[in-house]
């Protein structure tokens, strides 16, 4: 005789679990004899055929902690099923009193949850509910093709500007070699401006409701690009023909390539496996590099803005002229290091329910 035994979820709306399933592996039972005695413990006494042929087969189970009295068992060909309610409903680090496992007891790995799978296929579930109770108030709503229209567009024309600098920089690096890394602003700073501009959209859309990712982490990333392009590279013409430009451009871009065409193909309801893979991938090593391109930017800009006092804080005269603008970028640089950690595991977070919830979905 052996007893399987795991943790599982009745309530999907619940986030702690709350009830104990075990499963005697014996088969032809009868007199199935279930009770709590003292201590909640748990006793069984049935006949049936298992490890010992037919016999009478009993064990005894003292759990961690307490239990309802209440006890649910069914009995088949093949096995007895046991459910016991936990007083309290919420995550045991073992099942029995004692630390070591008794040597019939086994986990039943086929329905077998730990805390932190649980809390995700939970938190699928509820995403499931979401999705269709937002499913049946927007069925009547009149602008939801005017809205997926607009989201479509807006992710289309973001694609294409990313895709003509990525295209023209790659173009020009495999033509020009390394000199094209010191006209890569005065080539593409147009085209970039514009879809930095409206990427300012990705802020306010949320907002509205029209989508349902957050709107602080697309602030962040919105405002430390803008504060590179247009502060540091766009009123320095001294960083304008750096190498570094070259290389912000280009990470940019190039994440962009692939983020956009994932967000235009879910408007339409349409999934492409390959660029759900790379959206979801590509950011891993290029968004960390793209920070970095960032500091090293704002790092050689310091001296500029020390010598030229371009946007420099004037001061009472007893405290000097002025207070220097680059003071002001070396605290942005601590923000943005911040700010990288915060879109990180804001991206990880929603790569792993991604590649959580397409897992339910295939098993």
């Amino acid at each position: 005789m052996r007893v399987s035994v795991n943790q599982f979820e009745k309530k999907i709306l619940r986030r702690r679990h709350g009830e104990i399933y075990l499963r005697v592996e014996l088969s032809d039972v009868k007199n199935v004899n279930i009770n709590l005695q003292e201590h909640n413990t748990l006793q069984f006494r049935a006949q049936g055929h298992g490890a010992k042929g037919d016999n009478e087969y009993e064990f005894k189970l003292e759990f961690l902690e307490p239990v309802r009295p209440e006890i649910k068992h069914k009995s088949t060909e093949r096995q007895v099923d046991i459910k016991i309610k936990k007083k309290e409903e919420r995550w045991w680090d073992r099942l029995t009193l004692q630390e070591k496992k008794p040597l019939f007891l086994a986990p039943d790995f086929d329905r077998w949850l730990d805390e932190s799978d649980a809390e995700m296929e939970l938190q699928a579930k509820e995403e499931k509910l979401n999705k269709i109770s937002v499913e049946s108030r927007v069925r009547n709503d009149p602008y939801l093709g005017l809205k997926k229209s607009y989201l479509f567009m807006y992710n289309l024309v973001q694609f294409l500007g990313y895709s003509w600098v990525f295209v023209n920089m790659t173009v020009r690096l495999f033509i020009l070699g390394q000199d094209s890394f010191y006209d890569t602003f005065h080539t593409t700073a147009d085209i970039m401006y514009f879809c930095q501009m409206m990427a300012v959209l990705e802020v306010i859309n949320p907002l509205l409701g029209l989508v349902k990712t957050g709107a602080f982490p697309a602030m962040i990333q919105v405002a430390g690009r803008n504060v590179i392009l247009f502060v540091v590279f766009g009123s320095l013409d001294e960083m304008q023909n750096k190498p570094v430009v070259f290389f912000v451009f280009y990470l940019w871009s190039t994440i962009e390539i692939f983020r956009y065409p994932y967000y235009m193909l879910a408007c339409i309801s349409t999934e492409w496996k390959m660029l759900t893979w790379l959206r979801y991938t590509i950011w891993i090593p290029l968004y960390p590099l793209g920070v970095i391109a960032e500091a090293v930017a704002v790092v050689q800009s310091l001296p500029i803005f020390d010598e030229t006092r371009l946007f420099s804080l004037p001061l009472p005269e007893m405290l000097g002229n002025s207070l220097s603008f680059s003071y002001t970028l070396q605290l942005y640089l601590v923000f943005m290091f911040l700010g990288l950690f915060i879109n990180l595991r804001h991206l990880y977070k929603q790569r792993r329910r991604r590649y959580r919830t397409r897992k339910r979905k295939v098993h």
